[in-house]
């Protein structure tokens, strides 16, 4: 099913983001550029203390909705069974009916995945965008503490001098600040038509 491929890729992108923030650079990096400082969202989403606790969250509803949906696949692959062994012995127009019925529970399961799966994308979106929210303030008070002229995305940079990376201060004032996040899986609201 999507969702465990969904769920896999966060926690690998997350694990692979904090990897790659932490490692080693040059033992000389260069001098420290005054007014440059660097920032990591994807580092600060993977190590803070709310970051983690919506990664284990989302976990969590993405195997609900896993426990929700395996009804419906040990149904339909029953019922194919149960059809294909029968092929020889069922009636044409019972076959075609029970086909018919398979055809539809298919649908049904696929929709529902495909609802479910849209819920846990906007339900985690909420989240990210409630973290981005308490971030901003911070970010804007360490860059005017530092003194920075500009702000780098740690993304677009290959190697820095380590002195000019602020991540490790809002990852703290964020952990301060905002410990966690409680939230259930959310319904994606309508579109209006147009």
């Amino acid at each position: 099913m999507k969702l465990i491929a969904i769920g896999a890729f966060a926690l690998a992108s997350l694990t692979a983001s904090a990897a790659l923030a932490q490692s080693q650079g040059p033992a000389n990096p260069g001098p420290a550029i005054p007014g440059v400082c660097v920032y990591f969202n994807q580092r600060v989403l993977a190590q803070s203390t709310v970051g983690q606790a919506v990664q284990t969250r989302m976990e969590q509803l993405a195997q609900e909705v896993q426990g929700e949906l395996q009804p419906y696949a040990t149904a339909i692959q029953t019922e194919a069974q149960a059809l294909q062994q029968g092929a020889a012995t069922i009636p044409a127009d019972q076959m075609n009916q029970r086909r018919q019925a398979l055809q539809q529970r298919i649908q049904e399961a696929q929709q529902l995945e495909a609802t479910r799966d849209n819920e846990l994308r906007y339900t985690l979106a909420q989240q990210r965008q409630k973290i981005s929210e308490a971030i901003e303030p911070i970010l804007v008070a360490v860059y005017q503490e530092k003194g920075c002229g500009i702000m780098i995305d740690r993304e677009s940079v290959f190697i820095m001098n380590p002195a000019m990376e602020v991540t490790d201060t809002v990852i703290q004032r964020l952990n301060a600040q905002l410990p966690t996040l409680s939230f259930n899986r959310s319904p994606v609201p309508a579109q209006p038509q147009s």
